[in-house]
C-alpha cells in the first residue's frame, strides 16, 4: 500500500529542550547519523540519495513548499553504503545540490523526529508522521504533528516552507 508522510520543519536553537521532551515521552533514540543527501536533476518532484551511518536510501518524493504540516508522497529504495549508485546517478542526471547534516533520530510510534544541524544553514527540528495512504490518514497524521508542535512550543515564525536543498540553492 502507498505511504503518506505529514511533516513539519522548523528552525530550532533549543535542541537540549527538544531532547528532554522526547526523553520524557519515552522516545526511542536510534542514534546520531551523519547524512550526506545528494539531490539530482529531475523533471518532477525530488530525487535524493541519502548516505549515512544509519540510513541509506534513494528517495523520490513530491511535497509542496508551504509552512506548517505538509503532505509528502514518496517512494523509498534501501541502498548499500559506498555503492556505485551515486556515481551512476550523477553521470545520468547530474547533481543539483548536496546537503551535509548531523541528525539525531528519535521515534514515538509512527512519528519520527529529527534534531538537525545542517552545514551552512543552522539548527532545525523535523516532525514526520507516517502512515498508509487511506481514508482519514491525512487528518490523523496532521493531528499528531500539531500535537508535537504544541509540545515543543514551536512558533509559527520558525516554520520552514521548503527543503534544506532549496535553502542551500537560494544561497548560491
Amino acid at each position: 500500500m502507498a505511504r503518506i508522510n505529514i511533516e513539519i520543519k522548523a528552525r530550532c536553537d533549543n535542541h537540549a529542550e527538544i531532547r528532554k521532551i522526547l526523553e520524557s515521552q519515552n522516545a526511542d533514540f536510534k542514534g546520531i547519523d551523519h547524512q550526506i543527501d545528494t539531490y539530482f536533476n529531475v523533471k518532477k518532484g525530488r530525487l535524493k540519495l541519502r548516505e549515512g551511518n544509519i540510513e541509506n536510501n534513494l528517495i523520490q518524493y513530491t511535497r509542496p513548499n508551504i509552512s506548517g504540516p505538509k503532505q509528502s508522497d514518496f517512494a523509498l529504495y534501501k541502498t548499500e553504503p559506498n555503492s556505485q549508485l551515486k556515481k551512476l546517478l550523477i553521470n545520468a542526471l547530474g547533481a543539483k545540490v548536496v546537503v551535509d547534516k548531523q541528525r539525531e533520530i528519535f521515534y514515538i510510534g509512527n512519528v519520527k523526529f529529527h534534531i538537525d544541524e545542517v552545514k551552512g544553514l543552522g539548527k532545525f527540528v523535523e516532525i514526520e508522521a507516517e502512515g498508509e495512504q487511506k481514508e482519514g490518514a491525512y487528518k490523523k497524521l496532521k493531528a499528531q504533528c500539531d500535537n508535537y508542535l504544541k509540545l515543543f512550543e514551536i512558533k509559527e515564525k520558525d516554520l520552514i516552507d521548503n527543503s534544506y536543498s532549496d535553502m542551500l540553492l537560494e544561497m548560491t
